[in-house]
């Protein structure tokens, strides 16, 4: 289990934040980290050869809109 737990952690890593504290700007900032780690593999995965250039432009491109859809979610009714 601590294997797994560094593995994830490592491959994974969530960031502090330092951003002025409300519920909806630490859920954004957590999605955000998340979309900047899942895209640095998908970049990954792509210069080695696992997928394609399409196939991760396609990825990359569903992940922005689930960006763009929590942002519009929690920032935008609220700032």
């Amino acid at each position: 289990m601590s294997d797994k737990l560094n593995k994830d952690e490592f491959l994974n890593p969530i960031g502090s934040y330092y951003g002025e504290f409300t519920p909806e700007n630490l859920a954004f900032d957590a999605n955000l980290q998340e979309f900047t780690n899942r895209v640095s593999i998908i970049c990954a995965l792509e210069n080695g050869g696992k997928i394609t250039s399409a196939e991760a432009y396609k990825q990359i491109k569903k992940l922005w809109g689930e960006l763009k859809s929590s942002k519009r979610n929690l920032l935008d009714g609220w700032c």
